[in-house]
């Protein structure tokens, strides 16, 4: 309900930005769980929070170890909700497989059990919404390799994956497989006093206001889109035709804390229905919608990119909460839109 109070962990992330300024603008005062006052001072000056000018109804808590034992205990204490999007992410060259689980898996598993232990230990608080992912519930095999007719949906569950993992992306999917058991394992022992709500997203495609070098605007799963409209190759190969707007997510997430949305389920976040994202029509969304900076070279335009088809339907999740995703269109354009602001060029 608007007016309450929401802890909001890895809040200046793609998906956390996004996430805090839909809270604010559904009039909820958020505290914002950060690594440091750094963090917490880049939140602060995106366009978009200086607009709202919340002033007290935006605070922030420096958390610089979520695997510190305890982490969460005290920043927990007087809300009434939670929303934990605080997870590692692949970046760069991403790990070795001897970091496997020392970087990827046991942080994802450890952050999300002492946010639920935390919220345990707190009267008060009414549902935890968790950013899992779409691969917490596609085998791995299926989603990133073979081609199948199987459609998966939000009722999909596999089997805990032990490993070995043969790259980084993999041991990322088991991380996410590993935190949703675990979560699972958790209300069914404990039962809290309180439900929870997982959103699973696919790859996240949309502008990002805590970038503020044009030279990030690629960061993340963004490159599957845009790498090619700068000329480049993402490296990744085919990527799954699944993709979603961070803003949408942020939406899911924010909406989720509504007690007419019946707790302890999860739901999908894909755009474009069953035929899915078709990475390579970047090239001519960028085309129609950026003619003079594709002509003055600005968006080299002509990078290689390409699909592999992955059938995911998560109409469930617009059906419940009344919205449909924005398309894969939509997705190129905002972080089109923002690259070029960042340049200083005009946006047509």
């Amino acid at each position: 309900m608007a007016g309450e109070l929401i802890l909001i962990t890895g809040g200046t992330g793609l998906i956390g930005i996004k996430t805090i300024h839909t809270a604010l603008k559904a009039g909820y005062s958020v505290r914002a769980a950060v690594r440091s006052q750094a963090k917490a001072n880049a939140a602060l000056a995106t366009p978009t929070v200086k607009a709202i000018n919340p002033g007290d109804k935006l605070t922030f808590v420096i958390v610089p170890d979520i695997l510190a034992d305890n982490a969460y205990d005290e920043v927990v204490k007087g809300v009434n909700y939670i929303i934990h999007i605080a997870s590692p992410v692949i970046k760069g060259e991403g790990f070795s497989p001897d970091q496997y689980e020392s970087e990827l898996i046991a942080p994802a598993i450890k952050g999300t059990t002492s946010i639920l232990s935390a919220a345990y230990k707190t009267p008060g608080i009414k549902r935890i919404v968790i950013t899992s992912s779409e691969v917490a519930i596609i085998p791995w095999e299926e989603f990133i390799a073979k081609e199948v007719d199987t459609v998966f949906d939000d009722t999909y569950e596999i089997p805990f994956p032990a490993g070995p993992y043969t790259n980084p992306f993999e041991a990322y999917a088991a991380s996410k497989v590993r935190a949703l058991v675990a979560t699972k394992e958790f209300l069914k022992e404990k039962k809290p006093e309180w439900d929870v709500i997982n959103i699973m997203p696919s790859f996240v495609v949309g502008d990002n206001e805590m970038i503020t070098d044009p030279k990030l605007i690629s960061d993340g799963t963004v490159s599957a889109a845009f790498a090619q409209v700068l000329g480049g190759d993402s490296g990744w190969g085919a990527v799954p035709s699944t993709s979603i707007h961070p803003a949408d997510i942020a939406r899911l997430h924010v909406e989720a804390l509504d007690p007419k949305i019946e707790g302890n389920q999860s739901f999908l976040a894909v755009s474009e229905g069953e035929r899915g994202t078709r990475w390579e029509e970047a090239i001519e969304i960028v085309n129609r919608n950026f003619p003079e900076a594709v002509k003055k070279g600005i968006l080299p335009n002509n990078g290689p990119a390409k699909t592999k088809r992955t059938k995911v339907d998560s109409s469930r999740t617009e059906k419940v909460f009344g919205f449909k995703f924005q398309s894969y269109e939509e997705q190129v354009k905002s972080v089109v839109k923002q690259y070029l602001g960042l340049l200083g060029e005009p946006v047509a």
